[in-house]
């Protein structure tokens, strides 16, 4: 595995989107310029950047195809204007077959789209406070993970529910991945038990760097979102966070170098095995004692 000592400065994105793409590529073309005015290179915004709009009929009255949407289309501009690499974590596409896309874009500093990523697991899910989530009703899931090659490192592709899954992590660092993207749109319940453990679980378990732009506050279409959106390195430091409202940049130092040593002082993904799970069933629970 190729690691390079490279750095670069990254930005996490916080934002509060209502249900209007046009004001949601206002406000991230306003933060985006100031990331890239403070010298980041990569800048990730949160999931659902483009609209966030819990009734169906509603969302499907701003849904796009991705050649007419209008956040894709500002974000290439953005990106081909300001020289950076701009990641949508991800925005609502048409499919055109009754199904939507949560779908992230990468932008390279030419404009050039240089990947996408669907979501991959679904958040489909009943809350103790009465919440109810059933994103496949909408979305469908993706089915292939990507990460791609950048000038400064390897960097991985996840959206939100997707960091509960931590064998997509562990595959693309293995792979050699030295940055993983996490955008999210997290519940508040959810955020305050588990946002903060499990993105510095993700990073320590697999000795890299975590970004994660996250939506915050309280949305025009009713629910709340916990916020924090975070930078994380391999040896699990925080080294940037935001509040739980409001819009944020976050910027970071990244040592893709530091990727290499927290990998050496720990070295478990080289030292993975394979195993075969054996269940025991005791005698007195209907078994054979072996």
């Amino acid at each position: 595995m190729t690691f390079r000592a490279a750095t670069f400065r990254a930005a996490a994105v916080q934002m509060c989107s209502g249900v209007d793409p046009a004001r949601n590529a206002e406000t991230m073309a306003r933060l985006v310029r100031k990331a890239a005015s403070e010298g980041a290179s990569y800048i990730q915004t949160p999931e659902m950047t483009g609209a966030i709009q819990r009734d169906r009929a509603g969302l499907r009255s701003v849904l796009r195809d991705e050649a007419n949407d209008l956040i894709v289309r500002e974000a290439a501009r953005l990106a081909g204007e300001l020289g950076v690499y701009l990641h949508v974590g991800s925005t609502p596409i048409d499919l055109q077959d009754g199904k939507v896309a949560n779908r992230g874009f990468l932008f390279g500093p030419d404009g050039a789209k240089i990947c996408d990523y669907d979501k991959i697991h679904m958040f489909d899910v009943d809350l103790d406070n009465g919440e109810s989530w059933r994103e496949s009703a909408v979305y469908r899931p993706g089915a292939t993970a990507r990460m791609v090659d950048l000038p400064f490192g390897k960097l991985g592709f996840s959206i939100c529910y997707d960091v509960r899954f931590p064998e997509l992590f562990r595959q693309q660092a293995v792979a050699g991945a030295e940055v993983m993207s996490v955008p999210a749109a997290f519940t508040r319940q959810t955020g305050e038990a588990h946002w903060e453990v499990l993105l510095r679980a993700r990073a320590i378990e697999n000795g890299l760097f975590v970004v994660a732009a996250a939506q915050a506050g309280q949305h025009e279409d009713g629910r709340e979102t916990f916020g924090h959106s975070m930078i994380v390195d391999p040896w699990g430091r925080v080294l940037a966070q935001a509040g739980p409202t409001g819009e944020a940049v976050l910027i970071a130092e990244i040592d893709v170098a530091a990727v290499h040593g927290a990998r050496v002082r720990i070295p478990n993904l080289k030292n993975a095995r394979d195993f075969v799970l054996d269940e025991v069933i005791p005698a007195g629970k209907g078994g054979v004692a072996a």
